[in-house]
């Protein structure tokens, strides 16, 4: 069975200088008859020695004393043995090298001749001085899952580790090598990367990784079989999915979203479609922007009809990502009756909409039995472009009546208008607001205060879209239940701290 070392490599790949934490790059290299060389004769280096013996490493160790399982390894044969102290002759021929000794010098000797001759080195427990680490590991036979903190956090690496291995039965090592068994048939069957996929996707969903669970191996076999005979004429026809990516937050992404995410060939997102949420989606995805800001319709509504037609009619699982929800100020109708209308088979996934999400996490009830028993959602974009007149359309005096909460969608450049029509029928200017930027995201802001003020404290705080207006008796809980983020802003706190 073929196994294989896990390797972080630093994406600088130059030095170990710079005392700044840096991504690592995941890599398994493998090691199979090649020469790494372990300075250490302890328990550490023992450990450091069988992990490289069972990825089929030639193992070098120098030490001036080894113990007794490291001097039973050299006397067999199986490890090379260099006895002293370091050389940086022992590098010769080298792959990669440990430093496991209890010396600080000597370790910091091993990984400045590693440096020199760009041979890569860990120094067990001291990242700064490492140019690789080496994770946590989970193996289930060829399958391996590893966890690495940049070796700021070895425990956190660990304590994952141990949920991992919980959840990751040996099923999944039995499944890992009958797929690597039937690699070959499958790459013969379905020749197509695209076609592939598909059908990887319907064998991992389907009951054969039950039966291995079960022990009936010769169940799952036939299971897999039956899957590898199987048509894939249903492959060619491409799909659209129109999914809602929430406000921002990837933890308020549905599991039904992520999941069509890792199907997408291609994902055509909005602008507001948060970098978090999209780095949990298919690597190797073809990502579309067609972002439209107020004013500024980068890609307009038909060019993203035109999009979806022509990547679904390729063959393409067309995922639309969209902030919030798609049928909520979302366009999903207009886009779904589009794909009706040319015979594109379409599904939708729910996101949690932009009025909950801020009002959650601004500490905001939409409802209360004591402030409001009702809420609305409005926007104040009308079909085709934000315009303040198209609030005309709106009913103002039922929108004024107290005891109700509006949460106004895409109003930030409409906030006068929306004032006077409010304060003309009724609504009084000592209502409460809460102004919500980047609601669920690590930069969210909350502006307070009441309706007489609300354009003036906006332009104050240089409001800017993504952000939603919350009106009504219930905002004014937003300093009290505030849970999220930086404190909410007013007008008198910012007089208090000038």
């Amino acid at each position: 069975m073929r196994r294989a070392a896990s390797v972080d490599l630093p994406t600088s790949g130059c030095t170990n200088m710079d005392p700044s934490p840096s991504p690592l790059f995941p890599l398994f290299a493998d090691l199979r008859g090649r020469t790494v060389l372990v300075v250490g004769g302890g328990p550490v280096a023992r450990r450091k020695t069988e992990a490289l013996l069972a990825a089929g490493a030639r193992v070098r160790v120098g030490a001036p004393r080894l113990i007794a399982e490291l001097a039973a390894l050299a006397g067999a044969g199986t490890i090379e043995h260099r006895d002293g102290d370091f050389a940086e002759g022992w590098l010769d021929d080298a792959w990669l090298a440990i430093a496991a000794t209890d010396d600080a010098a000597i370790n910091t000797a091993v990984a400045a001749a590693g440096e020199a001759r760009r041979i890569l080195v860990n120094v067990v427990d001291d990242a700064e001085a490492s140019s690789f680490h080496v994770p946590a590991r989970i193996e289930r036979g060829p399958l391996q899952i590893a966890i690495s903190s940049g070796g700021g956090a070895p425990m956190l690496a660990r304590h994952l580790r141990e949920r991992f291995e919980t959840q990751v039965d040996e099923a999944f090592g039995a499944l890992a090598a009958l797929l690597t068994r039937e690699r070959e048939r499958i790459r013969a069957r379905y020749p197509g990367l695209r076609e592939r996929r598909r059908f990887f996707e319907r064998v991992l969903e389907g009951p054969l990784l039950q039966r291995l669970r079960q022990g009936k191996a010769l169940a799952a076999g036939r299971i897999f079989d039956a899957a590898l005979a199987a048509s894939s004429s249903k492959a060619a026809h491409g799909s659209v999915v129109l999914v809602g990516a929430g406000p921002g937050d990837p933890g308020l992404l549905t599991l039904r979203g992520l999941r069509a995410l890792n199907e997408a060939d291609v994902i055509l997102h909005d602008r507001l479609v948060s970098a978090e949420v999209l780095a949990l989606a298919r690597r190797d995805a073809e990502f579309i922007e067609v972002g439209k800001q107020a004013n500024q319709h980068h890609v307009t509504q038909d060019r993203i009809h035109a999009l979806m037609l022509q990547h679904a009619r390729a063959g393409k699982r067309v995922v639309r990502l969209k902030g919030g929800d798609p049928f909520v100020f979302g366009r999903g109708g207009e886009e779904l009756e589009f794909l009706r209308a040319h015979g594109i088979a379409y599904e939708v996934v729910p996101g949690i909409t932009a009025a909950l999400a801020c009002a959650a996490y601004a500490g905001v009830p939409l409802t209360h039995r004591a402030h409001a028993q009702s809420v609305r959602f409005l926007t104040a974009h009308a079909a085709d472009a934000p315009d303040p007149q198209s609030l005309d359309t709106l009913d103002w005096r039922s929108l004024a009546a107290e005891r109700q909460t509006l949460a106004v969608y895409m109003g930030v450049g409409g906030l006068d208008a929306l004032r006077e029509r409010l304060v003309a029928h009724g609504r009084s200017p000592a209502t409460p607001f809460a102004l919500i930027e980047n609601g669920s995201r690590p930069n969210q802001r909350v502006i307070v205060g009441t309706l007489g003020d609300l354009p003036e404290r906006a332009r104050e705080h240089a409001v800017q879209s993504p952000a939603l207006l919350i009106l009504g008796e219930v905002a004014a809980l937003a300093a009290e239940l505030h849970w999220f983020g930086a404190l909410p802003l007013s007008a008198s706190r910012l007089a208090r701290a000038a």
